[in-house]
């Protein structure tokens, strides 16, 4: 097990994401306020008190032995990780409108299935993953956007993929669906209807807080 030195913001939201945990359940289980927790997914770079640091080290030393496999993939940063691993990292939009946020559905010719997602674009080798964001946005729903917040990366728990997620704010444009050959589908749904959409296991911590702050009318 990986011995954590400092903790943040986000490396905690990273071992609440290896628990599975929702952020009630995570504030119980260490013990603490709801909205320190919250405190953690609005500012990734924050380092708790120094009384936090040990409820954290205890958590992830009494965690099953899965949750802390998980923590230390989460944790890992995209040059450690195994060739196949890095190969693909893919830049993620979650584009934001009022109380809307924007969603396309992949058609999946393996399963032959289809499933929601946020709008995404692989990163070239040395490319900008805010400027692949925002053109695959453009590309493939006619939305145009602007990079608002750097949400975090994630090695995704369903394709192993290193994804980056950007929190987007709607600039202009008509939702459509201009990729025929990859999407069945592009819409706007209101933000607590998103775990409808998607499995809200494989949604990121921070989206999920990000989606659950109250609007201003």
């Amino acid at each position: 097990m990986d011995v954590v030195v400092n903790w943040t913001g986000r490396s905690a939201c990273q071992l609440q994401e290896a628990l599975r945990d929702t952020n009630e359940a995570f504030a119980a289980r260490l013990g603490i306020g709801l909205r320190t927790v919250a405190s953690w997914h609005k500012s990734p770079e924050l380092v708790p008190r120094t009384e936090m640091h040990q409820l954290l080290d205890q958590a992830l030393e009494t965690a099953p032995p899965a949750a802390q496999k998980r923590f230390a993939l989460l944790t890992a940063e995209p040059s450690s990780q195994a060739a196949a691993v890095q190969a693909l990292r893919v830049a993620i939009a979650v584009v934001v409108r009022g109380a809307e946020v924007l969603l396309v559905c992949r058609r999946d010719d393996e399963s032959a299935g289809i499933r929601w997602q946020f709008p995404a674009g692989v990163v070239k080798p040395g490319g900008n993953p805010v400027s692949a964001a925002v053109r695959e946005t453009l590309a493939e729903t006619g939305i145009h956007c602007a990079i608002r917040e750097d949400l975090g990366g994630r090695l995704h728990p369903a394709t192993g993929v290193w994804c980056r997620y950007y929190l987007a704010e709607y600039l202009a444009g008509e939702a459509r669906n201009q990729d025929m050959i990859e999407n069945a589908a592009v819409m706007w749904v209101p933000r607590n209807a998103v775990p409808r959409f998607i499995p809200v296991d494989t949604i990121f911590p921070p989206i999920l807080a990000t989606l659950e702050e109250p609007q201003n009318d």
